[in-house]
């Protein structure tokens, strides 16, 4: 049996072109992921999982998604029903926190229902940075709420909301994005916050949820540890603060190669991505040119890396057998008063 490569790619469009077939037949990712440009219809999401798996052979490979509710919502109306951002459920949460744990585990639930008959096994969910005052909007109201209790416990339903679907969930961003005074997307935060500040506040909801299979990580530079590089690329941080203070030990997956919070080119990105001790190299644009230049970098699973994957492999589970029409009613009067 070949073995994968520690990757996930994306895919240019709504339907596979000749030379992505090729690529993924020869590079063997292990697993890919959908933006809103492949999402244009129902039938043709269905299809486009299905030829990113027979292109590498393997019936089970992992298609996952950003699939958040809010702004961060690949798959939208008419396709599939517009959600509520974390704020709106962690409004809930403050009003009646039993409310609020079940409407954070409805909504996953429902997304469990939604992407699994596309073929999308893993959402990129929860969201588990705390935000602070003054800090950049690309958290926001992606954010349960502004304490650290608060995002545990609606992270923690939000997770079991998937898996009761059949899904897995993939916590963001390790070890908090919270700080971040600058959007990654487009430039590299720096958080000078101290190891007390950081320990006693940003990592708690993943230490929370340590023992979730996979995380992705943050490009983000926290000081206190490592002043030149961001996490991802960090074997400081990656080791000392996500492996060993934070206790977690499943899949790490970078964020997106692409955001230039990273420097340097795509292929130099991935390859420290590589050596800072991420599992999993993440690339999502879909651009030929930059998927060559990370394949060229990423080496086959192997160790500890590949011992992670097959955990993930291993939990996948069959949906709890729920009834969409009575979850989704449930939900909708739950989130009709937030």
């Amino acid at each position: 049996m070949t073995v994968s490569k520690a990757m996930i790619l994306g895919a240019s469009g709504a339907t596979l072109t000749e030379d992505e077939i090729s690529l993924y037949r020869d590079e063997r990712p292990w697993g890919f992921i959908l933006f809103a440009r492949n999402c244009l219809e129902l039938n043709q999401i269905s299809d486009l999982t299905a030829a990113m798996r027979d292109a590498v052979g393997r019936p089970d490979a992992p298609v996952f998604i950003d699939q958040e509710g809010g702004r961060v919502q690949r798959i939208r109306p008419p396709m599939i029903e517009r959600y509520p951002s974390a704020a709106v459920l962690g409004e809930i949460y403050r009003q009646d926190r039993d409310k609020g744990l079940r409407a954070a585990w409805l909504m996953s639930r429902l997304h469990a229902f939604d992407l699994l008959k596309l073929g999308i096994t893993a959402d990129c969910l929860p969201v588990l940075d705390v935000p602070v005052e003054g800090a950049s909007n690309v958290i926001g109201d992606r954010a349960y709420g502004f304490d650290p209790k608060t995002v545990g416990q609606m992270g923690k339903a939000a997770a079991e909301g998937l898996k009761a679907g059949g899904m897995l969930p993939v916590m963001k961003h390790m070890p908090g994005h919270g700080r971040g005074m600058a959007d990654s997307h487009h430039e590299l935060p720096v958080v000078t916050a101290s190891r007390a500040e950081l320990e006693a506040h940003d990592f708690l909801p993943f230490i929370s949820m340590k023992d979730e299979l996979m995380a992705m990580s943050a490009h983000i530079v926290f000081t206190a540890y490592d002043d030149r590089d961001p996490a991802t690329i960090s074997p400081i941080v990656i080791n000392e603060v996500i492996r060993g203070h934070i206790g977690f030990d499943g899949l790490l997956i970078s964020d997106d190669t692409s955001m230039n919070a990273l420097k340097g080119t795509i292929g130099e990105r991935a390859a420290r991505i590589m050596g800072g001790g991420c599992d999993i190299v993440l690339h999502c644009n879909g651009l030929m040119d930059e998927m060559k230049a990370v394949v060229r970098e990423v080496v086959p699973l192997a160790g500890k890396p590949l011992a992670r994957v097959e955990a993930v492999e291993r939990g996948f589970a069959r949906p709890d057998g729920s009834s969409e029409t009575a979850l989704r009613d449930e939900f909708h009067q739950l989130t009709a008063v937030a």
